[in-house]
């Protein structure tokens, strides 16, 4: 058998391995690593991980705390995540942040409504809360595109407290999206093949009469007419995007999932413009996937075509940001077995022969922190090995084809995470196929 570079590979990652023993300071190297860096995207392996959710927090409380960072922006919808900002910032009437995280009710709903993220919301309450200065105080928002028709409600509800003249005519221009039945998909499948007119004009339209108006809607100048008006701007551009990507969607995986973390990339740098302008500086802790997280540029998927979040971030903001990956062996997962049903905990199979999660586990450190820029490490991790990526959706059945694909990890992330054993998040939402688990696969024969 040729060899693949695996003994000197693992020489390497023993060699440069940080464990971690569940110590206070288990996390010093992540802060040392990101430095002075603005940008901090942590990712995740699978959208179900209890671990990686409760570790990324960990970082990004300490990261709040002693590095000054003031936002927090998920791979989540921008209307959802703002209900969570006002709670965090002691303007909403939501008495908790279970009520608070009430808008995510959009499938995959233990992606935000889980107890890992409640815990967090809380604490960023009492964290602001003990702010004398405002201008400290760290928000939550949300990065992503699919809130088509809440973005417009939140238009329209803004507008009919500071213009109802200009209200009315978005309502005249959004009520082209009113026979779909607020549902997206409807519309993006009616306008790509030919059973209705786009609405695109009409939101391209509304958000640049929102724009011309800027200056009148926020004339008081008080931190929070800028807020409500920033809101409200955003929401006119997810209209705008989530109106293209919905059309964009039925073309092929490649343009919509480029164009949705191009509009990823468009908020995060809209959001730090603002607090740059609003707060005197931004510093801001990003959440999403790894595939949205790590640079693109170095995985199969980006010589496909594909861009990511990650990636853009990188060419724009260079070495003021910090990418950090996670990745594990083996475990349970909250996700399902296809789109928009209910969330199970499933098994995560051993991760393939040839996977950097495979190497990981030969290690033979439980939990460690590898930090990928080393000399021994650049060159002992290539060429090219399989990742891992698990969603929403996952499908042991189909494990290769559904789950993985070949990166260059040194040049994907700054540093990964890797724990070797996990389990699955839990839901806000109890359900039986949840709390019973998925059945053993030797089930019913037990061979």
């Amino acid at each position: 058998m040729p060899d693949d570079g695996t003994p000197r590979a693992l020489d390497a990652v023993r060699r440069s391995a940080q464990p971690l023993t569940g110590a206070a300071t288990d996390f010093d190297p992540i802060l040392q690593m990101v430095d002075n860096a603005r940008f901090v995207l942590i990712g995740e392996a699978s959208h179900g991980t209890s671990e990686f959710y409760a570790m990324r927090t960990a970082i990004t409380k300490r990261l709040i705390a002693e590095k000054g960072f003031t936002a927090v922006a998920i791979e989540g919808d921008w209307p959802d995540a703002y209900q969570v900002n006002r709670y965090v910032r002691g303007a909403s009437d939501a008495h908790n942040a279970d009520e608070a995280l009430r808008g995510f009710e959009r499938y995959p709903v233990w992606m935000w409504r889980n107890h890992v993220v409640l815990e967090f919301v809380e604490w960023l309450r009492r964290y602001n809360d003990a702010q004398f200065d405002p201008l400290t105080r760290a928000g939550f928002y949300g990065l992503d595109l699919y809130s088509l028709y809440s973005s417009i409600d939140a238009v329209l509800r803004y507008l009919e407290q500071v213009d109802p003249e200009a209200a009315k005519r978005a309502r005249e221009r959004y009520s082209c999206f009113e026979h779909f039945h607020q549902d997206s998909q409807r519309y993006g499948y009616a306008t790509t093949f030919g059973g209705a007119e786009p609405c695109e004009a009409d939101a391209v339209a509304q958000l640049v009469e929102l724009r011309e108006h800027a200056a009148q809607y926020m004339q008081s100048g008080t931190l929070l007419t800028d807020d409500e008006y920033f809101y409200a701007e955003q929401n006119a551009l997810v209209a705008r995007d989530a109106e293209e990507y919905y059309r964009t969607m039925f073309y092929g995986n490649v343009s919509s999932w480029n164009l949705r973390d191009k509009h990823m990339a468009r908020t995060l740098d809209a959001l730090a413009t603002h607090l740059a302008r609003t707060r005197g500086h931004a510093k801001i802790v990003v959440w999403a996937h790894n595939s949205h997280l790590g640079d693109a540029r170095a995985t199969e998927l980006g010589a496909q075509g594909e861009l990511n979040l990650g990636q853009l971030v990188r060419e724009r903001y260079n070495k003021e940001a910090c990418l950090i990956g996670f990745t594990t062996y083996q475990g349970d997962v909250t996700a399902t077995a296809n789109w928009d049903e209910e969330a199970q905990r499933k098994r995560v199979r051993p991760a393939l022969s040839g996977s950097y999660e495979a190497l990981f586990h030969e290690v033979g450190i439980p939990r460690f922190i590898l930090p990928l820029h080393t000399d021994n490490l650049d060159a002992a991790l290539r060429p090219a090995r399989l990742e891992r990526a698990i969603g929403v959706v996952y499908r042991p059945e189909t494990e290769r084809l559904s789950h993985y694909f070949f990166a260059d990890l040194p040049a994907q992330f700054d540093a990964v995470i890797h724990l070797d054993e996990t389990t699955a998040v839990k839901p806000l939402e109890d359900n039986h196929m949840w709390l019973t688990g998925e059945a053993p696969e030797t089930y019913p024969t037990a061979l």
